[in-house]
């Protein structure tokens, strides 16, 4: 088994901040992987770098052997990408949606149809295939932007924050779909903030801090013993606020 990702002293600035300062990322191919970290770390920073939609200052990146910005066609052919913000194009019904996709991808139309019928039953969307996707609940948006991201069956998908605004029963059809997606040997990436949620799916999490990466590798060895949320706050130097003042919060007023 090789890498599915590699990052070699990734580096953005904006302005005078530096948002990733030097991230050497390694995720294995197979499975699930996890991006974890405070807000501000450089998560969505360091993703959208990785998926050719941010250009970097400085650094290397691989996806499956090929480098993103010296050989974007290749390595963009490669991956899916759900990413934060979700825009879609949404006068277009669920199932236009995932047919224009295909036809971008170069799919024939009626394999893209085949596979589109296919994503729209396991999301379980055929009921809202011809409603228009500006319709659609915050979850019904994540699967069917899921759906487009794996019609063309990329080697490696990048989710951020897939499950953020996703009610439970959407939130379980998409996590046992990427269960089916890695146990054919293919990669999932994604960034959250529910430690609970990364402990319960992923087999190798990254801790982002500052702009680096503080940590890294299987579950258990980032763990070491602990609770992966006890992990994170010991890893970034998590301190309590809540201690000392508001002292008036919570008193009734005399």
């Amino acid at each position: 088994m090789g890498d599915a990702v590699r990052t070699q002293g990734l580096y953005k600035r904006f302005g005078r901040q530096v948002a990733v300062g030097g991230v050497d990322l390694v995720v294995p191919e197979g499975g699930f992987a996890g991006l974890v970290g405070p807000n501000g770390a450089g998560k969505t920073t360091t993703l959208s770098m990785i998926t050719g939609l941010l250009r970097p200052d400085g650094g290397r990146i691989e996806i499956d052997g090929h480098d993103v910005w010296a050989d974007p066609v290749a390595a963009k052919a490669r991956i899916g990408v759900l990413p934060e913000g979700l825009r879609l194009f949404e006068r277009l019904s669920g199932r236009e949606l995932l047919l224009y996709g295909g036809q971008l991808r170069g799919i024939p139309l009626d394999e893209a149809g085949r596979r589109a019928d296919e994503l729209l039953r396991v999301m379980d969307l055929v009921e809202a295939q011809d409603k228009l996707v500006v319709d659609y609940s915050t979850g019904m948006r994540k699967k069917i932007g899921l759906a487009a991201a794996l019609l063309h069956n990329p080697r490696v998908l990048f989710l951020d924050e897939p499950f953020e605004g996703v009610d439970p029963v959407s939130a379980n059809t998409l996590a046992e779909v990427l269960r089916r997606y890695t146990a054919s040997g293919s990669t999932v990436v994604f960034s959250s903030h529910v430690m609970d949620l990364v402990e319960r799916l992923c087999d190798w999490v990254s801790v982002m801090n500052g702009g680096l990466v503080v940590a890294q590798g299987p579950l258990d060895d980032v763990r070491r013993g602990r609770t992966l949320n006890e992990a994170f706050l010991d890893l970034v130097g998590a301190r309590g606020n809540g201690e000392e003042g508001l002292s008036w919060l919570g008193t009734s007023a005399s």
